[in-house]
Protein backbone atom coordinates (compact mmCIF):
# COMPACT_ATOMS: atom_id res chain seq x y z
CA UNK A 1 0.00 0.00 0.00
CA UNK A 2 1.11 3.57 -0.65
CA UNK A 3 1.56 6.06 2.18
CA UNK A 4 -1.67 8.01 1.34
CA UNK A 5 -3.67 4.76 1.20
CA UNK A 6 -2.49 3.65 4.64
CA UNK A 7 -3.23 7.07 6.11
CA UNK A 8 -6.67 6.95 4.48
CA UNK A 9 -7.39 3.64 6.23
CA UNK A 10 -6.44 5.15 9.59
CA UNK A 11 -8.51 8.31 8.99
CA UNK A 12 -11.58 6.38 7.82
CA UNK A 13 -11.55 4.54 11.16
CA UNK A 14 -11.07 7.75 13.14
CA UNK A 15 -7.52 6.82 14.17
CA UNK A 16 -6.07 10.29 13.65
CA UNK A 17 -3.23 9.89 16.15
CA UNK A 18 -2.03 6.71 14.46
CA UNK A 19 -2.31 8.39 11.06
CA UNK A 20 -0.11 11.27 12.18
CA UNK A 21 2.42 8.94 13.84
CA UNK A 22 2.70 6.92 10.63
CA UNK A 23 3.16 10.10 8.58
CA UNK A 24 5.92 11.34 10.88
CA UNK A 25 7.76 7.99 10.60
CA UNK A 26 7.59 8.22 6.84
CA UNK A 27 9.01 11.73 7.01
CA UNK A 28 12.02 10.54 8.96
CA UNK A 29 12.89 8.12 6.18
CA UNK A 30 12.39 10.92 3.62
CA UNK A 31 11.68 10.58 -0.04
CA UNK A 32 8.07 11.82 0.03
CA UNK A 33 7.28 13.68 -3.16
CA UNK A 34 5.16 16.81 -3.48
CA UNK A 35 2.51 14.63 -5.12
CA UNK A 36 2.48 12.33 -2.07
CA UNK A 37 2.16 15.28 0.31
CA UNK A 38 -0.80 16.54 -1.73
CA UNK A 39 -2.45 13.11 -1.70
CA UNK A 40 -2.08 12.84 2.09
CA UNK A 41 -3.53 16.31 2.58
CA UNK A 42 -6.42 15.38 0.30
CA UNK A 43 -7.31 12.47 2.59
CA UNK A 44 -7.81 14.97 5.41
CA UNK A 45 -9.43 17.56 3.12
CA UNK A 46 -12.17 15.12 2.06
CA UNK A 47 -13.14 14.76 5.73
CA UNK A 48 -12.97 18.50 6.43
CA UNK A 49 -9.99 17.94 8.74
CA UNK A 50 -8.21 21.15 7.81
CA UNK A 51 -6.07 21.25 10.98
CA UNK A 52 -4.60 17.82 10.20
CA UNK A 53 -4.05 18.88 6.57
CA UNK A 54 -2.22 21.96 7.87
CA UNK A 55 0.25 19.76 9.77
CA UNK A 56 1.14 17.95 6.55
CA UNK A 57 1.30 21.18 4.54
CA UNK A 58 3.69 22.87 6.98
CA UNK A 59 5.76 19.74 7.63
CA UNK A 60 9.48 20.04 7.04
CA UNK A 61 10.52 18.78 3.60
CA UNK A 62 13.66 17.06 2.33
CA UNK A 63 16.53 19.39 1.49
CA UNK A 64 16.06 20.76 -1.99
CA UNK A 65 12.29 20.19 -1.89
CA UNK A 66 11.31 23.02 0.47
CA UNK A 67 9.14 24.76 -2.12
CA UNK A 68 5.56 23.56 -2.16
CA UNK A 69 3.93 22.61 -5.42
CA UNK A 70 0.78 24.27 -6.79
CA UNK A 71 -1.16 21.05 -6.18
CA UNK A 72 -0.33 21.19 -2.46
CA UNK A 73 -1.60 24.74 -2.20
CA UNK A 74 -4.74 23.82 -4.13
CA UNK A 75 -5.49 20.86 -1.85
CA UNK A 76 -4.87 23.00 1.25
CA UNK A 77 -7.35 25.55 -0.09
CA UNK A 78 -9.81 22.70 -0.59
CA UNK A 79 -9.29 21.55 3.02
CA UNK A 80 -10.01 25.04 4.35
CA UNK A 81 -13.08 25.22 2.14
CA UNK A 82 -14.44 21.92 3.45
CA UNK A 83 -13.89 23.20 6.98
CA UNK A 84 -15.54 26.55 6.10
CA UNK A 85 -12.36 28.43 6.98
CA UNK A 86 -12.70 30.85 4.09
CA UNK A 87 -10.37 33.56 5.36
CA UNK A 88 -7.59 31.04 5.86
CA UNK A 89 -8.16 29.76 2.33
CA UNK A 90 -7.84 33.27 0.91
CA UNK A 91 -4.78 33.93 3.07
CA UNK A 92 -2.94 30.85 1.81
CA UNK A 93 -3.94 31.74 -1.74
CA UNK A 94 -2.16 35.08 -1.35
CA UNK A 95 0.81 33.41 0.38
CA UNK A 96 1.04 31.01 -2.55
CA UNK A 97 1.59 33.81 -5.04
CA UNK A 98 3.99 35.63 -2.73
CA UNK A 99 6.14 32.48 -2.51
CA UNK A 100 6.49 32.36 -6.28
CA UNK A 101 4.08 29.48 -6.84
CA UNK A 102 1.46 30.59 -9.33
CA UNK A 103 -2.09 29.24 -9.12
CA UNK A 104 -3.40 27.27 -12.04
CA UNK A 105 -6.94 26.93 -13.39
CA UNK A 106 -7.75 24.24 -10.83
CA UNK A 107 -6.65 26.50 -7.95
CA UNK A 108 -8.72 29.44 -9.13
CA UNK A 109 -11.78 27.32 -9.91
CA UNK A 110 -11.62 25.57 -6.51
CA UNK A 111 -11.30 28.87 -4.65
CA UNK A 112 -14.13 30.52 -6.59
CA UNK A 113 -16.50 27.58 -6.12
CA UNK A 114 -15.61 27.43 -2.43
CA UNK A 115 -16.43 31.12 -1.86
CA UNK A 116 -19.60 30.88 -3.92
CA UNK A 117 -20.73 27.79 -2.00
CA UNK A 118 -20.19 29.70 1.25
CA UNK A 119 -22.29 32.63 -0.08
CA UNK A 120 -19.19 34.83 -0.24
CA UNK A 121 -20.02 35.61 -3.83
CA UNK A 122 -18.30 39.01 -3.89
CA UNK A 123 -15.04 37.32 -2.90
CA UNK A 124 -15.68 34.71 -5.58
CA UNK A 125 -16.21 37.41 -8.22
CA UNK A 126 -12.98 39.16 -7.15
CA UNK A 127 -11.00 35.94 -7.62
CA UNK A 128 -12.77 35.35 -10.95
CA UNK A 129 -11.52 38.72 -12.19
CA UNK A 130 -7.98 37.87 -11.04
CA UNK A 131 -8.25 34.58 -12.91
CA UNK A 132 -9.12 36.38 -16.13
CA UNK A 133 -6.28 38.86 -15.62
CA UNK A 134 -3.93 35.89 -15.32
CA UNK A 135 -5.08 34.75 -18.76
CA UNK A 136 -6.89 31.68 -17.46
CA UNK A 137 -10.36 30.63 -18.57
CA UNK A 138 -13.02 29.72 -15.98
CA UNK A 139 -15.10 26.64 -16.78
CA UNK A 140 -18.88 26.39 -16.62
CA UNK A 141 -18.90 24.87 -13.08
CA UNK A 142 -17.22 28.05 -11.82
CA UNK A 143 -19.79 30.32 -13.43
CA UNK A 144 -22.56 28.00 -12.29
CA UNK A 145 -21.41 28.27 -8.66
CA UNK A 146 -21.35 32.08 -8.80
CA UNK A 147 -24.74 32.32 -10.51
CA UNK A 148 -26.29 29.90 -8.00
CA UNK A 149 -24.83 31.94 -5.12
CA UNK A 150 -26.29 35.16 -6.51
CA UNK A 151 -29.67 33.44 -6.90
CA UNK A 152 -29.64 32.16 -3.30
CA UNK A 153 -29.08 35.72 -2.12
CA UNK A 154 -31.81 37.09 -4.37
CA UNK A 155 -29.32 39.09 -6.45
CA UNK A 156 -30.90 38.16 -9.75
CA UNK A 157 -29.54 41.13 -11.70
CA UNK A 158 -25.98 40.10 -10.75
CA UNK A 159 -26.78 36.51 -11.70
CA UNK A 160 -27.97 37.63 -15.15
CA UNK A 161 -24.87 39.81 -15.68
CA UNK A 162 -22.65 36.86 -14.81
CA UNK A 163 -24.60 34.64 -17.19
CA UNK A 164 -24.19 37.18 -19.99
CA UNK A 165 -20.47 37.45 -19.23
CA UNK A 166 -20.25 33.67 -19.37
CA UNK A 167 -21.91 33.56 -22.78
CA UNK A 168 -19.76 36.45 -24.01
CA UNK A 169 -16.62 34.48 -23.22
CA UNK A 170 -17.88 31.47 -25.14
CA UNK A 171 -18.53 29.27 -22.09
CA UNK A 172 -21.66 27.25 -22.74
CA UNK A 173 -24.22 27.01 -19.96
CA UNK A 174 -25.68 23.65 -19.00
CA UNK A 175 -28.96 22.66 -17.36
CA UNK A 176 -27.54 23.50 -13.90
CA UNK A 177 -26.94 27.14 -14.86
CA UNK A 178 -30.31 27.49 -16.57
CA UNK A 179 -31.97 25.68 -13.65
CA UNK A 180 -30.50 28.14 -11.14
CA UNK A 181 -31.79 31.14 -13.10
CA UNK A 182 -35.22 29.60 -13.68
CA UNK A 183 -35.53 28.72 -10.00
CA UNK A 184 -34.41 32.19 -8.90
CA UNK A 185 -36.97 33.99 -11.04
CA UNK A 186 -39.68 31.46 -10.15
CA UNK A 187 -39.03 31.99 -6.42
CA UNK A 188 -39.34 35.73 -6.96
CA UNK A 189 -42.66 35.27 -8.76
CA UNK A 190 -41.12 36.61 -11.99
CA UNK A 191 -42.57 33.90 -14.19
CA UNK A 192 -41.91 35.60 -17.55
CA UNK A 193 -38.18 35.80 -16.86
CA UNK A 194 -38.19 32.18 -15.71
CA UNK A 195 -39.90 31.21 -18.99
CA UNK A 196 -37.34 33.24 -20.95
CA UNK A 197 -34.48 31.11 -19.65
CA UNK A 198 -36.55 27.95 -20.04
CA UNK A 199 -36.97 28.77 -23.74
CA UNK A 200 -33.25 29.50 -24.07
CA UNK A 201 -32.56 26.09 -22.56
CA UNK A 202 -34.88 24.43 -25.09
CA UNK A 203 -33.34 26.44 -27.97
CA UNK A 204 -29.95 25.05 -26.98
CA UNK A 205 -31.33 21.54 -27.36
CA UNK A 206 -30.96 20.81 -23.64
CA UNK A 207 -33.69 18.60 -22.20
CA UNK A 208 -35.17 20.12 -19.05
CA UNK A 209 -34.63 17.87 -16.05
CA UNK A 210 -36.99 17.31 -13.15
CA UNK A 211 -35.47 20.13 -11.07
CA UNK A 212 -35.88 22.69 -13.86
CA UNK A 213 -39.50 21.73 -14.51
CA UNK A 214 -40.31 21.78 -10.79
CA UNK A 215 -38.84 25.28 -10.56
CA UNK A 216 -40.99 26.39 -13.48
CA UNK A 217 -44.02 24.78 -11.85
CA UNK A 218 -43.27 26.83 -8.75
CA UNK A 219 -43.25 30.00 -10.87
CA UNK A 220 -46.64 29.18 -12.38
CA UNK A 221 -48.01 28.43 -8.93
CA UNK A 222 -46.85 31.75 -7.49
CA UNK A 223 -48.66 33.62 -10.25
CA UNK A 224 -51.73 31.38 -10.13
CA UNK A 225 -51.29 30.15 -13.74
CA UNK A 226 -53.13 26.89 -13.26
CA UNK A 227 -53.29 25.84 -16.93
CA UNK A 228 -49.54 26.32 -17.44
CA UNK A 229 -48.90 24.45 -14.20
CA UNK A 230 -51.01 21.51 -15.44
CA UNK A 231 -48.90 21.26 -18.60
CA UNK A 232 -45.66 21.21 -16.61
CA UNK A 233 -47.05 18.66 -14.16
CA UNK A 234 -48.02 16.38 -17.05
CA UNK A 235 -44.46 16.69 -18.38
CA UNK A 236 -43.12 15.62 -14.99
CA UNK A 237 -45.23 12.47 -15.18
CA UNK A 238 -43.05 11.30 -18.10
CA UNK A 239 -40.02 10.94 -15.82
CA UNK A 240 -39.32 7.65 -14.08
CA UNK A 241 -41.30 7.70 -10.85
CA UNK A 242 -43.34 10.69 -12.01
CA UNK A 243 -43.47 14.05 -10.18
CA UNK A 244 -41.61 14.12 -6.87
CA UNK A 245 -43.13 15.18 -3.55
CA UNK A 246 -42.09 18.82 -4.01
CA UNK A 247 -43.86 19.15 -7.36
CA UNK A 248 -46.90 17.27 -6.10
CA UNK A 249 -47.20 19.53 -3.05
CA UNK A 250 -46.93 22.63 -5.22
CA UNK A 251 -49.72 21.33 -7.47
CA UNK A 252 -51.94 20.46 -4.51
CA UNK A 253 -51.35 23.96 -3.13
CA UNK A 254 -52.38 25.50 -6.43
CA UNK A 255 -55.59 23.45 -6.58
CA UNK A 256 -56.24 24.36 -2.94
CA UNK A 257 -55.83 28.06 -3.76
CA UNK A 258 -58.62 27.78 -6.34
CA UNK A 259 -60.70 25.50 -4.09
CA UNK A 260 -60.57 22.59 -6.56
CA UNK A 261 -60.98 19.80 -4.03
CA UNK A 262 -61.38 16.85 -6.43
CA UNK A 263 -58.12 17.46 -8.34
CA UNK A 264 -56.18 18.04 -5.12
CA UNK A 265 -57.60 14.81 -3.67
CA UNK A 266 -56.47 12.80 -6.71
CA UNK A 267 -52.83 13.83 -6.19
CA UNK A 268 -53.06 13.54 -2.40
CA UNK A 269 -54.59 10.06 -2.44
CA UNK A 270 -51.99 8.90 -4.95
CA UNK A 271 -49.19 10.13 -2.68
CA UNK A 272 -50.85 8.62 0.36
CA UNK A 273 -51.23 5.21 -1.32
CA UNK A 274 -47.53 5.25 -2.24
CA UNK A 275 -46.57 6.30 1.28
CA UNK A 276 -45.00 9.49 -0.11
CA UNK A 277 -47.26 12.13 1.48
CA UNK A 278 -45.30 14.26 3.95
CA UNK A 279 -46.22 16.85 6.55
CA UNK A 280 -46.47 19.58 3.94
CA UNK A 281 -48.93 17.51 1.90
CA UNK A 282 -51.20 16.93 4.87
CA UNK A 283 -50.99 20.59 5.92
CA UNK A 284 -52.24 21.86 2.55
CA UNK A 285 -55.08 19.33 2.40
CA UNK A 286 -56.13 20.15 5.97
CA UNK A 287 -56.26 23.83 5.13
CA UNK A 288 -58.19 23.13 1.92
CA UNK A 289 -60.81 21.06 3.75
CA UNK A 290 -61.00 23.68 6.49
CA UNK A 291 -61.51 26.49 3.96
CA UNK A 292 -64.25 24.54 2.20
CA UNK A 293 -66.02 23.87 5.51
CA UNK A 294 -65.19 20.15 5.50
CA UNK A 295 -64.12 20.16 9.15
CA UNK A 296 -64.60 16.43 9.79
CA UNK A 297 -62.31 15.54 6.89
CA UNK A 298 -59.77 18.11 8.05
CA UNK A 299 -59.80 16.83 11.63
CA UNK A 300 -59.40 13.23 10.43
CA UNK A 301 -56.33 14.24 8.42
CA UNK A 302 -54.80 16.01 11.41
CA UNK A 303 -55.15 12.85 13.50
CA UNK A 304 -53.91 10.67 10.63
CA UNK A 305 -50.87 12.90 10.30
CA UNK A 306 -50.08 12.44 13.99
CA UNK A 307 -50.68 8.69 13.89
CA UNK A 308 -48.47 8.35 10.79
CA UNK A 309 -45.46 9.70 12.65
CA UNK A 310 -45.19 12.76 10.42
CA UNK A 311 -44.87 15.14 13.38
CA UNK A 312 -41.10 15.16 13.56
CA UNK A 313 -39.93 18.76 13.71
CA UNK A 314 -40.85 22.35 14.52
CA UNK A 315 -42.58 22.96 11.21
CA UNK A 316 -44.80 19.85 11.20
CA UNK A 317 -45.89 20.30 14.82
CA UNK A 318 -46.44 24.01 14.22
CA UNK A 319 -48.73 23.38 11.26
CA UNK A 320 -51.01 21.01 13.15
CA UNK A 321 -51.09 23.26 16.24
CA UNK A 322 -52.04 26.16 13.95
CA UNK A 323 -54.82 24.08 12.43
CA UNK A 324 -56.34 23.22 15.84
CA UNK A 325 -55.93 26.84 16.96
CA UNK A 326 -57.90 28.07 13.93
CA UNK A 327 -60.72 25.69 14.90
CA UNK A 328 -60.64 26.81 18.54
CA UNK A 329 -59.51 23.37 19.73
CA UNK A 330 -57.32 24.73 22.51
CA UNK A 331 -56.97 21.49 24.48
CA UNK A 332 -55.71 19.71 21.36
CA UNK A 333 -53.21 22.52 20.86
CA UNK A 334 -51.94 22.03 24.41
CA UNK A 335 -51.65 18.26 24.03
CA UNK A 336 -49.66 18.61 20.82
CA UNK A 337 -47.43 21.24 22.43
CA UNK A 338 -46.76 18.91 25.36
CA UNK A 339 -45.93 16.04 22.97
CA UNK A 340 -43.63 18.36 21.07
CA UNK A 341 -41.75 19.37 24.22
CA UNK A 342 -41.56 15.76 25.41
CA UNK A 343 -39.62 15.03 22.23
CA UNK A 344 -37.33 17.95 23.08
CA UNK A 345 -38.53 20.01 20.09
CA UNK A 346 -38.86 23.67 21.04
CA UNK A 347 -41.44 25.73 19.11
CA UNK A 348 -40.00 28.18 16.60
CA UNK A 349 -40.97 31.83 16.27
CA UNK A 350 -43.87 31.13 13.95
CA UNK A 351 -45.34 28.57 16.31
CA UNK A 352 -44.99 31.01 19.21
CA UNK A 353 -47.05 33.48 17.18
CA UNK A 354 -49.73 30.80 16.98
CA UNK A 355 -49.42 30.23 20.73
CA UNK A 356 -50.11 33.91 21.31
CA UNK A 357 -53.22 33.59 19.19
CA UNK A 358 -54.29 30.60 21.30
CA UNK A 359 -53.92 32.73 24.44
CA UNK A 360 -56.03 35.45 22.87
CA UNK A 361 -58.76 32.95 21.99
CA UNK A 362 -58.50 31.47 25.46
CA UNK A 363 -59.47 34.77 27.06
CA UNK A 364 -56.11 35.90 28.46
CA UNK A 365 -56.40 39.61 29.39
CA UNK A 366 -55.06 42.00 26.79
CA UNK A 367 -52.42 43.41 29.15
CA UNK A 368 -51.18 39.93 30.00
CA UNK A 369 -50.88 39.04 26.33
CA UNK A 370 -48.93 42.21 25.63
CA UNK A 371 -46.66 41.56 28.61
CA UNK A 372 -45.91 38.01 27.47
CA UNK A 373 -45.26 39.13 23.90
CA UNK A 374 -42.87 41.82 25.07
CA UNK A 375 -41.00 39.41 27.35
CA UNK A 376 -40.69 36.91 24.51
CA UNK A 377 -39.49 39.52 22.01
CA UNK A 378 -36.92 40.80 24.51
CA UNK A 379 -35.78 37.17 25.11
CA UNK A 380 -36.14 37.44 28.85
CA UNK A 381 -35.31 34.35 30.93
CA UNK A 382 -38.28 31.96 31.22
CA UNK A 383 -40.37 33.96 28.70
CA UNK A 384 -40.91 30.92 26.48
CA UNK A 385 -41.73 28.73 29.47
CA UNK A 386 -44.24 31.31 30.70
CA UNK A 387 -46.04 31.41 27.35
CA UNK A 388 -46.17 27.61 27.23
CA UNK A 389 -47.54 27.45 30.79
CA UNK A 390 -50.35 29.84 29.87
CA UNK A 391 -51.23 27.78 26.77
CA UNK A 392 -51.62 24.68 28.96
CA UNK A 393 -53.81 26.63 31.39
CA UNK A 394 -56.18 28.09 28.78
CA UNK A 395 -56.55 24.58 27.33
CA UNK A 396 -57.56 23.23 30.73
CA UNK A 397 -54.43 21.06 30.94
CA UNK A 398 -53.60 22.10 34.47
CA UNK A 399 -51.23 19.22 35.29
CA UNK A 400 -49.08 20.19 32.31
CA UNK A 401 -49.30 23.85 33.31
CA UNK A 402 -48.07 23.20 36.86
CA UNK A 403 -45.30 20.95 35.57
CA UNK A 404 -44.15 23.73 33.25
CA UNK A 405 -44.58 26.34 35.98
CA UNK A 406 -42.46 24.44 38.49
CA UNK A 407 -39.63 24.18 35.93
CA UNK A 408 -39.05 27.96 35.91
CA UNK A 409 -40.13 28.61 39.50
CA UNK A 410 -37.27 26.40 40.73
CA UNK A 411 -34.71 27.73 38.24
CA UNK A 412 -31.44 29.39 39.16
CA UNK A 413 -32.24 32.71 37.45
CA UNK A 414 -34.30 35.22 39.51
CA UNK A 415 -37.87 35.62 38.26
CA UNK A 416 -39.21 38.71 36.56
CA UNK A 417 -42.67 40.16 37.23
CA UNK A 418 -44.23 38.49 34.17
CA UNK A 419 -43.10 35.05 35.40
CA UNK A 420 -44.70 35.61 38.82
CA UNK A 421 -47.90 36.72 37.10
CA UNK A 422 -48.03 33.54 35.02
CA UNK A 423 -47.39 31.38 38.07
CA UNK A 424 -50.20 33.10 39.99
CA UNK A 425 -52.49 32.55 37.01
CA UNK A 426 -51.56 28.86 36.59
CA UNK A 427 -52.08 27.98 40.25
CA UNK A 428 -55.26 30.04 40.49
CA UNK A 429 -56.73 28.50 37.32
CA UNK A 430 -56.34 24.98 38.68
CA UNK A 431 -57.92 25.93 42.05
CA UNK A 432 -54.74 26.07 44.15
CA UNK A 433 -55.48 29.59 45.33
CA UNK A 434 -53.45 29.34 48.56
CA UNK A 435 -50.35 28.63 46.48
CA UNK A 436 -51.22 31.57 44.22
CA UNK A 437 -51.52 33.91 47.24
CA UNK A 438 -48.16 32.69 48.54
CA UNK A 439 -46.59 33.47 45.18
CA UNK A 440 -48.10 36.96 45.32
CA UNK A 441 -46.38 37.55 48.67
CA UNK A 442 -43.13 36.08 47.35
CA UNK A 443 -43.37 38.44 44.39
CA UNK A 444 -43.68 41.47 46.68
CA UNK A 445 -40.83 40.23 48.86
CA UNK A 446 -38.75 40.03 45.69
CA UNK A 447 -39.22 43.76 45.13
CA UNK A 448 -41.97 43.63 42.48
CA UNK A 449 -45.09 45.70 42.93
CA UNK A 450 -48.25 44.22 41.40
CA UNK A 451 -49.30 45.56 38.01
CA UNK A 452 -52.62 45.38 36.16
CA UNK A 453 -51.86 41.79 35.10
CA UNK A 454 -51.20 40.75 38.69
CA UNK A 455 -54.49 42.28 39.86
CA UNK A 456 -56.38 40.51 37.07
CA UNK A 457 -55.12 37.12 38.20
CA UNK A 458 -55.27 37.93 41.91
CA UNK A 459 -58.92 38.99 41.83
CA UNK A 460 -59.72 35.76 39.98
CA UNK A 461 -58.11 33.84 42.85
CA UNK A 462 -60.18 35.76 45.41
CA UNK A 463 -63.34 34.87 43.52
CA UNK A 464 -62.45 31.19 43.27
CA UNK A 465 -61.64 31.14 47.01
CA UNK A 466 -64.93 32.95 47.90
CA UNK A 467 -62.97 35.80 49.50
CA UNK A 468 -65.36 38.63 48.73
CA UNK A 469 -63.38 41.16 50.77
CA UNK A 470 -60.36 40.53 48.55
CA UNK A 471 -62.41 41.26 45.43
CA UNK A 472 -63.77 44.43 47.07
CA UNK A 473 -60.23 45.53 47.96
CA UNK A 474 -59.01 45.36 44.35
CA UNK A 475 -62.23 46.99 43.13
CA UNK A 476 -61.72 49.86 45.55
CA UNK A 477 -58.11 50.34 44.40
CA UNK A 478 -59.38 50.78 40.86
CA UNK A 479 -62.45 52.86 41.77
CA UNK A 480 -60.39 55.32 43.79
CA UNK A 481 -57.67 55.52 41.12
CA UNK A 482 -54.96 53.72 43.11
CA UNK A 483 -54.58 51.54 40.03
CA UNK A 484 -55.55 52.34 36.46
CA UNK A 485 -59.08 51.44 35.36
CA UNK A 486 -59.04 48.64 32.82
CA UNK A 487 -61.83 46.85 30.99
CA UNK A 488 -60.05 43.54 31.51
CA UNK A 489 -59.85 44.15 35.26
CA UNK A 490 -63.55 45.12 35.36
CA UNK A 491 -64.33 41.83 33.61
CA UNK A 492 -62.18 39.93 36.10
CA UNK A 493 -63.95 41.58 39.04
CA UNK A 494 -67.39 40.78 37.60
CA UNK A 495 -66.41 37.13 37.13
CA UNK A 496 -64.84 37.01 40.61
CA UNK A 497 -68.08 38.24 42.24
CA UNK A 498 -70.03 35.62 40.29
CA UNK A 499 -67.63 32.88 41.40
CA UNK A 500 -67.97 34.12 44.98
CA UNK A 501 -71.79 33.81 44.71
CA UNK A 502 -72.40 37.57 44.75
CA UNK A 503 -74.36 38.18 41.53
CA UNK A 504 -75.73 41.42 42.99
CA UNK A 505 -72.25 42.96 43.19
CA UNK A 506 -71.33 41.49 39.82
CA UNK A 507 -74.36 43.25 38.29
CA UNK A 508 -73.41 46.62 39.81
CA UNK A 509 -69.81 46.44 38.57
CA UNK A 510 -70.94 45.23 35.15
CA UNK A 511 -73.28 48.22 34.83
CA UNK A 512 -70.46 50.60 35.80
CA UNK A 513 -68.14 48.95 33.27
CA UNK A 514 -70.63 49.42 30.44
CA UNK A 515 -71.02 53.12 31.18
CA UNK A 516 -67.24 53.57 31.05
CA UNK A 517 -66.26 51.43 28.07
CA UNK A 518 -69.29 51.14 25.80
CA UNK A 519 -68.16 54.00 23.57
CA UNK A 520 -64.59 52.79 23.30
CA UNK A 521 -64.81 49.02 23.17
CA UNK A 522 -61.65 47.07 22.54
CA UNK A 523 -61.74 44.56 19.67
CA UNK A 524 -59.84 41.32 19.87
CA UNK A 525 -59.21 41.57 16.13
CA UNK A 526 -56.57 44.19 16.98
CA UNK A 527 -54.50 41.41 18.45
CA UNK A 528 -55.50 38.65 16.07
CA UNK A 529 -54.31 40.70 13.11
CA UNK A 530 -50.76 40.51 14.43
CA UNK A 531 -50.51 36.76 14.01
CA UNK A 532 -50.20 34.98 10.70
CA UNK A 533 -51.24 31.40 10.01
CA UNK A 534 -49.11 28.79 8.37
CA UNK A 535 -49.77 29.07 4.63
CA UNK A 536 -48.96 27.31 1.39
CA UNK A 537 -45.84 29.46 1.00
CA UNK A 538 -44.34 27.55 3.95
CA UNK A 539 -44.37 24.41 1.83
CA UNK A 540 -42.27 26.06 -0.85
CA UNK A 541 -39.85 27.53 1.69
CA UNK A 542 -39.46 24.15 3.38
CA UNK A 543 -38.47 22.44 0.15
Amino acid sequence: HSVPEIIKMYVSKGLLVQARTFFEKCQVHGGLSSKTYAAIMDVYAEKGLYAEAEVVFHAKRDRGREKRDVVEYTVMIKAYGKGKRYRKAFSIFKAMRNSGTWPNECTYNSLIQMFAGGNLVDWAKKVLNQMREAGLKPHYQTYSAIIASYVRQGRLADAVRTFQQMEGEGVKANEVVYGALINGFAEAGRTEEALHYYRKLEDRGIRANRIVLTSLLKGYSKRGYIEGAKVIYESLKKFDGGPDIVASNIMISLYAYFGIVSEAEVIFNNLRQKGQADGATYAVMMKLYQTMGLLNESTELAEEMRQSGLLTDQVSFGRVIAYHAANGQLADCGKLLHEMLARKIMPNMKTFNVLFKILNKGGIPRESLQQLKMSYQERKPYAREAVITCVFSVGGLHAFALESCKAFMTGAVPLDRFAYNVAIYAYGACGQTDRAFNLFMRMKDGGFEPDIVTYNYLVDCYGRANIVEGVKWIYSLMKYHKIEASESLYNAIVNAYRNAKRPDLAKLVSREKRSLFESNRYSVSDIEGEYEQYSESDIERQH
